[in-house]
């Protein structure tokens, strides 16, 4: 059985409740307060979590405060305090970097959102595409740098995107190309033979392209490390402190927490795929959360180390829509997950475990039937247009929101951070980035959902979404 991992002892207050595996947050109004961490790797090997302020106790005015600790909502504290001397309140339901930081693959790409570059040329034009990679591309490089600043077992290695089936390998070519010639990067396609001797002995592959921008981290210890640098520049973290409610009287936001009401003047949403129906209105209907299954292995020995020929750390995904994305840890596990379950309820179902292992034997047949010492599933923030939004949804209110990932979020949701603690400083009125479709267009439920709008209708949504998974599975497999 996996195992699980210990995290109660570990914290500096102690979770006082126990870990919901079946929590959905699109039908579950309640996110717990003080839950304990999904018993995930990165829960079991991050150390003791910095110390946090506990919960609210007692009604409070602040001037900003940010709902979220993980890594977008710590950045975004971490700068607003750092670029604009203004020192956030960051309120989290339950333990610091509870949601998508304590649960990701860690794999820190030059993207965000699910979309390519093609795509973005196809969808925006040349121009806006070129801005956006540049945009984006900045955003890793300050990604790239706090891993130098942070013990997060970063592995600056690259990313290999992995061709599952021949048909896939002109895909991949195109790709390179547009990489190489367009956007001027230094990306190259590797053989089969080439992937295999020079990386891992990965029996899936029919090739793969390799791109030198990728970094993998361990993504807890990241956090806690963006978590030390926001508070000794003073910002306040209050776990334990879910938002219960929410008014705003004469412009000023009520925050009912369970401890006090937080009255602020500002509030900036980092939720991600925790976002719940009930979390704010300008943000109800407008993401659609899904499930990544994750597993870890027990290490490696020599021998099987030998026979799959692991040379490096640098993590891989493969090109099913599905995708599965993997890598090597440093203490010689393997990591690997991808999508499974639909909904909450049936996230423990055994099936869900198999596929993951399934894909162990396919793709590294001698790691066959390999014990597993950790499964987990998080939730991951699913836009309507598969890329992410950091804005202002309401002029008339002072509400903000960095979500929308789609699972692309290690990187850029820090460099999300960034950007909107500029704006809620003020201090985006005269940048033409955000002129970017990521800053300037709002968030739509997705068409194929609309018919499921009402909230009394929200578990129906499922069913959209398990006949969208079963035609992907077509596309990906046949």
């Amino acid at each position: 059985m996996p195992q699980q991992a210990m995290t109660t002892t570990t914290a500096p207050h102690a979770a006082q409740q126990a870990y919901d595996p079946r929590y959905d947050p699109l039908v579950d109004a309640n996110p717990g307060a003080g839950r304990a961490y999904a018993p995930t790797y990165w829960v079991a090997s991050a150390g003791t979590p910095p110390e946090d302020d506990g919960p609210v106790r007692g009604d409070m005015d602040v001037d900003v405060v940010v709902i979220g600790s993980g890594s977008t909502g710590m950045s975004t504290a971490m700068y607003l305090a750092q670029d604009h001397g203004i020192q956030a309140v960051v309120l989290e339901a339950n333990q610091t970097a509870w949601g998508c930081s304590s649960r990701s693959g860690g794999q820190g790409q030059n993207a965000s959102g699910r979309l390519t570059r093609s795509q973005w040329i196809e969808r925006w034009g040349l121009d806006t595409a070129k801005k956006l990679d540049m945009e984006i591309r900045t955003g890793f490089e300050n990604f790239r740098q706090l891993t130098r600043e942070i013990d997060c077992d970063a592995f600056d290695g690259g990313h290999l995107y992995v061709a599952h089936r021949p048909e896939k390998v002109a895909y991949l070519q195109e790709q390179t190309r547009v990489r190489r010639e367009i956007f001027g990067y230094d990306t190259r396609m590797l053989s089969a033979e080439e992937l295999r001797a020079n990386y891992c002995d990965e029996r899936d592959a029919a090739a793969a392209m390799w791109e030198p921008e990728g970094v993998g981290v361990h993504p807890l210890k990241f956090t806690f490390g963006l978590m030390r640098k926001a508070r000794a520049l003073g910002v306040k973290i209050h776990t334990a402190s879910p938002v219960q409610g929410w008014q705003t009287v004469h412009g000023v936001h009520h925050l009912r927490t369970p401890g006090g009401t937080v009255r602020a003047k500002r509030v900036v949403l980092c939720t991600g795929g925790y976002t719940g129906q009930g979390a704010s209105p300008v943000l109800r209907n407008k993401i659609l959360p899904i499930l990544s299954n994750s597993v870890v292995t027990r290490p490696l020995t020599d021998a099987e180390l030998k026979a799959t020929n692991f040379r490096s750390q640098t993590f891989l995904t493969d090109t099913r829509t599905l995708r599965f994305y993997y890598r090597l840890l440093s203490d010689k596990r393997l990591q690997l997950g991808s999508r499974s379950s639909i909904t909450g309820a049936d996230a423990q179902e055994p099936k869900h475990l198999k596929l993951l292992t399934d894909a162990i034997a396919r793709k590294f047949p001698p790691l066959a039937g390999i014990p597993i010492d950790y499964s987990w599933w998080g939730w991951v923030d699913v836009s309507h247009d598969m890329m992410p939004r950091i804005t202002r949804p309401d002029p008339a209110q002072t509400v903000w929101h960095a979500v929308g990932y789609g699972g692309n979020g290690v990187s850029f949701s820090t460099w999300a951070g960034k950007r909107v603690a500029q704006r809620v400083a003020g201090k985006d009125g005269n940048d033409a980035v955000f002129d970017l479709p990521i800053y300037n267009s709002p968030l739509e439920y997705p068409n194929f959902f609309k018919l499921f709008r009402a909230e009394a209708l929200a578990p129906f949504r499922r069913l959209g979404q398990q006949f969208l998974y079963k035609w992907y599975w077509w596309q990906d497999e046949m």
